[in-house]
């Protein structure tokens, strides 16, 4: 059972409408969902699950405008490629077949546009996907930051794999996949202008093979996400408003670069919010926490993952830090636009 719908109030649209958090529910539920809605795009997941001849179809797309387009660890194009793959991954799918669509701006080098082909090439080859499709189109100067890239994926959904937020159960534990925040700092402070001396990578990658192996563990596994936009916070609201749930997490056990915290430190912003694009959260039968932890030790990508919390019965639909100092505290959706074109 959805919770009630978020009341889009705005009279025009702002950066905050596409940074993730509050705002961006509001402008997608309360505009989008209402002329748009239908059962595959209700439940506004990652990806829409189809039913179709016999077997389940899991399909996504997304847009990419991060600026800079180059940044340490990565670039725009696998970026592109890696998120797309991600949200499949997550809904329990086998990525398999990506689109890329491209709005160059006029003046774009072709040196640049080649070197960022190249980065999507290889991103697919490592992911285990084929870019099938693509269309290109040219905007006069000045009308898209250099760059936009859009993919859509497809993959399928092996039998008996079933995840969503209506599988969720107090006593569950929360597990991520790695540090936290990597993505969403790498790009700050590569825009420049902060005179930050952060040495500091994107976690750009793919995560299906860490999605495999926690579906081997069969019906362990209740839900996946890949916390990008607004962070590891946002998506964590959603889910516990959606199953009716609320989470506590343990702030000792939140795994942040030293060189994350800092930064965020200086810039006054909460880690919890900051994207992130190689790493997944789930929420796993306390029982088999253990070894969904091990599973995603193994690998190489998943070498820093860690159990971060746990889900609880009430307060219904809230999200809660139990911080080092022995306190606790709401951590809210996001509100605002800290960081935009991040992804």
């Amino acid at each position: 059972m959805r919770a009630r719908r978020s009341k889009l109030r705005d009279e025009i649209v702002t950066l905050a409408h596409g940074a993730g958090g509050k705002a961006t529910r509001a402008l997608v539920e309360g505009l989008f969902l209402e002329e748009l809605g239908n059962p595959l795009l209700e439940p506004l997941g990652d990806s829409a699950l189809i039913e179709l001849n016999g077997s389940r179809v899991a399909f996504t797309t997304d847009s990419y405008v991060v600026t800079p387009i180059f940044f340490p660890g990565g670039d725009i194009g696998d970026l592109a490629v890696n998120g797309t793959v991600n949200d499949l991954a997550v809904a329990g799918a086998r990525p398999l077949f990506l689109s890329a669509g491209f709005v160059i701006e006029e003046g774009f080098s072709v040196a640049d546009l080649r070197r960022i082909a190249a980065s999507m090439a290889r991103a697919a080859a490592a992911a285990g996907v084929v870019i099938a499709a693509g269309d290109t189109k040219v905007v006069e100067r000045g009308k898209a930051d250099g760059l936009y890239v859009n993919t859509s994926g497809v993959g399928l959904v092996p039998e008996g794999v079933v995840l969503g937020p209506e599988r969720v159960r107090p006593g569950d534990r929360v597990l991520v996949s790695g540090t936290l925040g990597d993505h969403g700092m790498a790009v700050m402070v590569a825009r420049g202008g902060l005179e930050l001396e952060v040495d500091l990578d994107s976690d750009t990658a793919p995560v299906n093979e860490l999605a495999r192996a926690l579906l081997a563990l069969g019906g362990a596994v209740h839900w996946m996400r890949d916390p990008t936009r607004g962070g590891l916070a946002t998506a964590l609201n959603e889910l516990a408003v959606q199953a009716t749930v609320s989470i506590v997490l343990e702030e000792s056990s939140l795994p942040l670069r030293p060189q994350v915290i800092g930064a965020c430190e200086i810039l006054g912003i909460d880690p919890l919010y900051v994207a992130n694009e190689g790493k997944l959260v789930a929420v796993i039968e306390r029982d088999s926490a253990d070894k969904a932890l091990a599973a995603l030790r193994a690998h190489p990508l998943g070498a820093q993952a860690a159990v971060i919390g746990e889900v609880h019965a009430e307060p219904e639909g809230l999200v809660l830090l139990d911080t080092a100092f022995g306190g606790s505290r709401i951590v809210d959706m996001l509100v605002g636009d800290p960081l935009p074109r991040i992804c």
